[in-house]
Order: structure tokens, then sequence, then C-alpha cells
């Protein structure tokens, strides 16, 4: 494999705004400096992710994480830091040499992985699957109910649809690459007798490839091609290492960037809505696993927009669904809600067949509505207004729903809307609007965003940016001793300052008293040796340690001053030559003390208490100089 020159690496990271990058991802928001969002690794309430354009980083002050643009994407997708560059360098436009754009990746940093293992074994099930449709005579039928269906062949391509037959041929296929036994077991994509034998899961089905948010197969719902009563119309992938049904949205991987360029993401009920609506070319549509979402459903959702519409069907039960879902979206985010209500009562998939592509995307555009609006005809849908009794309750119930709706415009217009439908006098509405005490509402949706606030070390001259109040109650980090503050201090004002670089580097002997921090001084020195001016994007990708390249991060989310006032230098440096020492060697004779008493040596005792007398006379001595 070609290894990608530092040059090139360098232009690809020089080309390369992280923002952007990371904004593909994750609904950035400016908060002073930085740049916050929901973290993509781990789920939050309240945005703990932190982007520095200034720097090119990112750093989670809840989970951790941190690093340049090529370690974002290294962690997201589990991939090597080739790889990484080589995807950066698409996302930017720049032409990597041929030996390194055309090399294969697929086993760096990947086959130590035993979920890397199970997405290529997916990745080869999907191929064979595609091949059989498109290619075969077994796969024509299959091939003919999609057309039928209305969707074209780049359409197929797009969302790589397969037709698994009945020949066992998927088994076949992995035995002739010699794959573990143990291995197949655990894909979900085989049914184990009682034998011991395995068989292919799906068969005589048009084959749905589930991705994850990176475009990679994971799974699969398999829909049967001829109806048979002893099998279910669809049949999905069992729950493995890689597929959580609760964590995935069908389609998220190629609507992310158009959900993120539109503000907006529509929520449909099935594949083939989506896939109607791509074809239309409305490409930021996702479907659940199901119609109950799930939390973690709404968080990838709430991670890269805050407009969600819900387009389910038109019919009672998919109005039931759109009703359930709007209440869990309202119940478990800060999602602004609309609803998308096809007309005639159809599904998207429908309207497309009956009207086309282009009515349905017109469609998918004029028939928006609140969620207020939405509530008001299914309200209306589940009472007689055809009866006094009825009508009563109904209009009872819209005003109860009115009375939690903020604004008097708002108000006003659904208002004016129920008094024209009934004949009904909109004086009489408004004051029994009035007298109806609005229910507070639920505290379950997460807490807007908290910018970051500044914290002091009093000595020194940077300040900590910590992150929001809300993470700082989960992640509280141990406190630093005094060493620490200032070996974090001074080695963080080497790095920016290089006068105070070059005057610690005249230090003879000068030393950390940290390892870690040791490392850092020692990576750092290297660093210099080829590079003028220091960027902390830059300078981590020489650091090959997470721990290391952590701690370098956590730095850098420490603001200083532009430059370094001597008496604060001169501070670090006093508590790292002389104070740190001094406290190593009491620690030390403590320790002793201790183990002299226990062994009951009072010789030894007398001579340690001394020492540490000696050494405590020091150390006052010291802080009066």
């Amino acid at each position: 494999m070609a290894k990608i020159p530092e040059a090139v690496i360098e232009q690809v990271r020089d080309a390369t705004d992280i923002v952007d990058f990371i904004s593909q991802y994750v609904q950035l928001q400016k908060s002073g400096k930085n740049l916050f969002g929901l973290c993509p690794f781990h789920e939050e309430r309240t945005p703990s992710f932190s982007v520095s354009e200034d720097k090119q980083i990112f750093h989670c002050f809840s989970c951790g994480r941190g690093g340049n643009v090529f370690k974002f994407i290294m962690e997201l997708e589990n991939i090597g830091f080739q790889e990484a560059v080589v995807k950066v360098a698409e996302f930017s436009h720049v032409d990597l040499p041929d030996s390194v754009a055309n090399a294969t990746y697929s086993g760096q940093a990947r086959q130590d992985s035993p979920a890397n293992h199970l997405i290529q074994l997916h990745e080869g099930a999907q191929k064979l699957y595609h091949h059989i449709l498109m290619n075969t005579e077994i796969g024509q039928p299959a091939l003919d109910y999609l057309h039928q269906r209305g969707l074209t062949d780049k359409t197929i391509e797009d969302f790589g649809l397969g037709f698994a037959p009945d020949q066992q041929l998927l088994k076949q296929y992995f035995d002739q690459q010699k794959v573990d036994y143990q291995e197949l077991r655990h894909t979900g994509l085989f049914i184990e007798n009682q034998s011991g034998e395995l068989r292919d899961r799906f068969f005589n089905r048009v084959m749905y490839p589930i991705k994850n948010e990176s475009g990679q197969p994971i799974a699969f719902s398999g829909r049967l091609l001829v109806k048979a009563d002893d099998q279910p119309k669809y049949l999905n992938s069992p729950e493995t290492d890689i597929f959580n049904k609760r964590r995935v949205l069908f389609n998220f991987d190629q609507a992310r960037n158009v959900i993120r360029k539109e503000g907006a993401v529509i929520l449909f009920e099935g594949f083939m809505d989506v896939m109607s609506a791509h074809q239309s070319g409305v490409g930021n549509g996702v479907a659940s696993m199901g119609t109950s979402l799930t939390e973690e459903q709404i968080y990838a959702m709430q991670r890269v927009t805050k407009q969600v519409y819900v387009c389910y069907d038109g019919d009672t039960p998919g109005q039931r669904a759109t009703n359930r879902a709007l209440t869990i979206l309202r119940d478990n985010s800060s999602l602004a809600l609309g609803v998308i209500q096809m007309p005639e009562g159809m599904d998207p998939d429908e309207y497309r067949k009956k009207y086309g592509e282009e009515k349905l995307a017109s469609a998918l555009q004029s028939a928006r509505e609140t969620p207020i609006a939405f509530a008001m005809h299914y309200l209306k849908s589940e009472h007689d207004v055809n009866t006094d009794a009825g009508r009563l309750e109904y209009i009872d119930q819209v005003l109860n729903l009115l009375a939690t709706v903020t604004s008097p415009v708002e108000q006003d217009v659904y208002l004016t809307q129920l008094a024209n439908e009934y004949q009904l006098d909109k004086g009489s509405l408004k004051q029994q609007l009035l007298m109806i005490k609005p229910k507070p509402a639920k505290s379950s949706r997460p807490a807007p965003a908290t910018n970051p606030y500044d914290g002091g070390y009093p000595q020194s001259g940077y300040q900590n940016q910590e992150p929001p109040a809300e993470v700082t109650q989960y992640q509280q980090a141990p406190p630093l001793s005094r060493t620490e503050k200032a070996e974090r201090g001074l080695l963080l004002r080497m790095l920016h300052d290089h006068s105070v670089w070059l005057r610690v580097t005249g230090i003879e002997n000068f030393s950390f008293e940290s390892d870690d921090y040791e490392l850092i001084y020692m990576l750092a020195q290297k660093y210099f040796q080829t590079h003028q001016t220091y960027a902390p994007a830059q300078f981590i990708d020489l650091i090959t340690d997470d721990h290391l390249q952590n701690m370098v991060i956590e730095l850098e989310s420490l603001n200083i001053n532009d430059e370094a006032a001597d008496e604060e230098v001169d501070d670090y440096l006093r508590v790292i030559m002389n104070e740190a020492p001094l406290e190593k060697q009491l620690t030390q004779s403590q320790q002793a003390l201790n183990e002299a008493k226990r062994l009951g040596d009072n010789d030894r005792v007398r001579q340690l208490v001394i020492e540490i007398i000696k050494l405590q006379q020091q150390k006052q001595s010291n802080k009066r100089a």
C-alpha cells in the first residue's frame, strides 16, 4: 500500500476547513470563539462538542474525544489514517497521486475489528444480491417487479437493491471465499438448524440494504416476491454487533447532506416512500425501522437539523402513526415539527405512481402544515361532528389544544377557521379559550445550548474554557495539583510562543515532572525541527498515542493571552524546577517514614523525621523567595 507523502497530507489539511467537514455530520452553532453541537460519538442533551476554526481541531468536553479533521473521520467510521486522508481529500476536491487515490484500504485498521469484518461480509452480500437482480435470469422477475413499482435503474443503483433467490447462493458464495463458520453465524445473514448447518436467511425476496451513517451495509430488509402464507411479507435482519434497529434511519447516509442544505428532514413511513421521493428529486427523506420512533433516531436527526416534517400514510392507521410520531418528537427533542399531509389519503409512493414524480415533488413542498393544523384534522376524525355532542366535544378539545399555542396571531388564525367552519361567534370562542388554563410544557425536551464560561487559574496567564454547566455535572475531572497546573501552562506557552520555547529549551537538563508532558515536549522538539510555526492540527498527526493526542487537545481547549508575561513563565519554572522535586522528595520520605514505623526501626524513624523537617523548611523558604 502506497504511503501518503507528508506534503500531500499537509495539502489536504490546508485545503479543508474542519468546520465545513464536520458540519456534514453535526449541526454547529457559534458560541464565543468556537462552534458547538451535539456530539456524534455519544448521546447528550446539551451540546458539549466543540470545534475550533482557528486551531482546526475538535474536542468533546463530555466524552473527551478530540483531534483534527483526519482524527474525526477515523473515529466516526473506524478507519485508518490513510483512508481518512483520501476521504477528506475527496471532500475538498484535492487531487491525490494515482498510487494513493487508487489504493485499497479495506484491510487497513479493520482486520482486527470484528465489527468491520461483519461490514465487509455485508458488503459482499449486497454486491451478490445486486448482481443477481441486475444481471441474471433468476433475478429478472424481481427486476420486473421493481420496474412495475415505477423505480428506475438509477434508483435501484442508488439504493443498492438486490434479490435473494431460492438457491442458497449466499452460503455458497462465502464458502468459496473460505469465510470462517463462526463469523458467518454472527452476520445475521443465515439461519442455523439443530445440526449446526447454516442456510440463507433470505430467499425469494427483494433485498433492501440497511446502511449505517457512513453508507456501509449493516443489515437487510427483504420483501417477498411471491406471497406465501407461511412467510412474513417483510423480513429484517436480526440485531447483531453492527445492527441495532433503534439507531438506524433508512437512507440517512445519502440524505444527511441534503438535510443540511434544505434545513429540514422528511420522515417517511416506508422504504418505498423514501425511494419515490428520492427519484422525484427530494433527497432529504428518511424512514425509521418501523413506525415507532426511538430516542436514538431522533438524536441522529437533531444532530443535523432543526426541522422535521412527518409524512406518513394518509389512511387512518397512518394518521394515528403521525400523531404518535409527533408526540414522541415533541416529548424527546427540541426539533421544530411539521406535517406533510398527502392529498387523497395516499402514501407518497402511491401518489408518485398515480401522478408522476413532478407532482410528488410539488406535493411534498405544498402539502405542509403545522402540528396544530394536523391535530385539528386528526381530532375531527376521532369525533362525530355531525352530532351536537360530538361537535361540542371536538371544539372543546381544539380549544384546549389552542391554549398551548403561545402566539396570539397563530391562535387567531385557528379560531377564525373554527368559527367559519361551524358558523360560531369568534368572540365566544375567544372568551372560552381565556377560561382554559394551559397545561405546563413537558420538561423532557433537551435544554437549550449553554454558552461556555471562563474560569481561572489565578497564578497563570490563561483561562480554562469550561464545557457547558450541564456537562460538568457528570464529567468532573479530578482537581489538578499545583505542579500539574504549572506544567500544563508552561507547555502550552512553549508551543504557542517561540520566545518561551527558546528560553526553556536553553535551560540545561530541563524536564517535565510528568512523563506524559515530557513525551509531548520531546515530540514537539521533533516537530519544530521541520516546522517554523506551531499548528495544533498538524502537530497531532505526529502523535500516534491516543492518550497523548487527547492531552494535546485538552491543552488546546485552554484559552491563553496572546503574549506570555515573564513573571508567569518564572512562576511556572519555579514550581516545576524547585517545588516539584521537593514535593516528590517529601512524598518519598513520608512513605519511607511510614514503612520504618511499621517495622519498628526507631533509628530510621528519627533520621527520616529530621529529613522531612529540613525539606519542609526548604519548601517554606522557596515560597518566601
